[in-house]
């Protein structure tokens, strides 16, 4: 089942709810939406910003971040004075990201919360990135050491917290996969702020585009290219590794793409998390003509983050931490946003299947610089709808 197709078509399918439709409701976390141990992450995020746990309230905020298909991949080696961070090597979504380059990208994001963390609660954080090259999934996979962190507290540190509207937006920060209001336009200081949070970056850089022409053409990529990444079904098959639909799974499992922030409307949601799988299968096979695309244009912002080497593991978590950043910049301002990368995804596809760089070619255009090479697309926008949270691993389960 494609995930785009999955996404959207359960909301073609109505279903008559009686008798014993009333259990399934409540079995399938219908009334319970955000609720569970898999959802108190983002409640009690600052439960240790009073230090008497050490540095375990970095690592919190840490977790909140994005990754792809929620995959979480991300782990940490705590001491009194020092965080690392590993990225969990078996934590993939398969042939859709051959190098592992989107695990990295989240893996930025993670950092980034833990940087704003930092500040917030009075560290001093000296960041130190190992250094390296992205290559396949590894058939043994291990955890990778990314990046250290020491922090100093008391004489060393500033002497008090630095919170900021990235920091307080942590909790709220969620990826809106509805429609947006088309014809309501972003402020040009919000898109002047935006495009300067990557201008201290010397290997990062942030390309955005309001104009129609240049969004459809994105679209149009974008499009063809999700239609051709979701027929290989080495593809389809490590996505749906992580899409849970039963409230059963996403509560023990705590990972990966949900019904509830799948962008559709209460109703419509709820109707979709009584379907049994076949149901859901056959309703995303009868999903709206051009939905996809459709989503994508009623966006009035897209933007395309770019580094020097997208095979460069540093230049990978730097586009992170500046998608984490613009995320949450997003969200302090009213706005939402959300990721739609297939057109990067498929340099990766193109890459391990030994084909012709076409994508590269066709946003190489879109930039019109060849000296940057794009790594996460992105799109901006008014809601139509409230996002709603994905589920979070403990975090006695990443902490090593």
């Amino acid at each position: 089942m494609q995930r785009r197709s999955f996404l959207k078509g359960a909301g073609v399918v109505t279903v008559v709810v009686a008798g014993g439709g009333v259990w399934r409701a409540y079995d399938q976390g219908v009334f319970s939406v955000g609720q569970g141990p898999a959802y108190e992450p983002w409640k009690d995020w600052r439960k240790d910003s009073n230090k008497e746990d050490g540095l375990l309230a970095l690592v919190r905020a840490a977790i909140l971040a994005a990754s792809p298909h929620n995959t979480q991949p991300w782990l940490f080696k705590v001491t009194s004075s020092s965080i690392e961070l590993y990225i969990d090597t078996k934590r993939n979504v398969g042939a859709l990201d051959p190098y592992l380059r989107e695990e990295h990208i989240g893996m930025g994001c993670a950092l980034e919360n833990l940087m704003l963390a930092a500040a917030a609660n009075d560290y001093q954080a000296n960041l130190t990135f190992f250094p390296g090259k992205l290559g396949p999934i590894p058939a043994e996979p291990a955890p990778e050491l990314l990046a250290h962190i020491d922090l100093a507290t008391g004489d060393l540190a500033t002497g008090k917290r630095e919170a900021s509207e990235l920091y307080d937006a942590i909790p709220r920060r969620h990826t809106n996969r509805g429609a947006y209001l088309p014809h309501k336009q972003i402020p040009p200081e919000f898109v002047e702020a935006l495009s300067s949070l990557a201008s201290n970056e010397s290997d990062v850089k942030m390309f955005l585009f309001t104009s129609e022409a240049d969004r459809k053409k994105i679209v149009e990529i974008s499009s063809a290219a999700n239609a051709e990444i979701y027929s290989d079904p080495e593809v389809e098959r490590g996505s749906n590794r992580w899409i849970r639909i039963r409230w059963s799974e996403v509560q023990k499992f705590r990972d990966g793409l949900t019904i509830d922030a799948i962008g559709l409307p209460p109703i419509a949601t709820a109707i979709g998390k009584m379907m049994p799988l076949w149901m859901l299968r056959w309703a995303a096979s009868r999903g709206p003509k051009n939905g996809y695309s459709n989503l994508m244009l009623s966006a009035s912002l897209i933007g395309i983050i770019a580094v020097r080497d997208r095979c460069d593991r540093e230049h990978c978590l730097r586009a992170g931490r500046i998608w984490q950043r613009s995320h949450l910049l997003a969200t302090a301002r009213g706005l939402a946003g959300r990721p739609c990368n297939e057109a990067v995804e498929m340099i990766d596809h193109e890459k391990a299947l030994e084909k012709p760089a076409k994508r590269a070619g066709l946003l190489a255009e879109v930039l019109g610089d060849a000296v940057w090479q794009p790594t996460f697309v992105f799109y901006m926008g008014y809601p139509t709808l409230t996002a709603r949270a994905s589920p979070r691993r403990p975090i006695e389960d990443v902490v090593v």
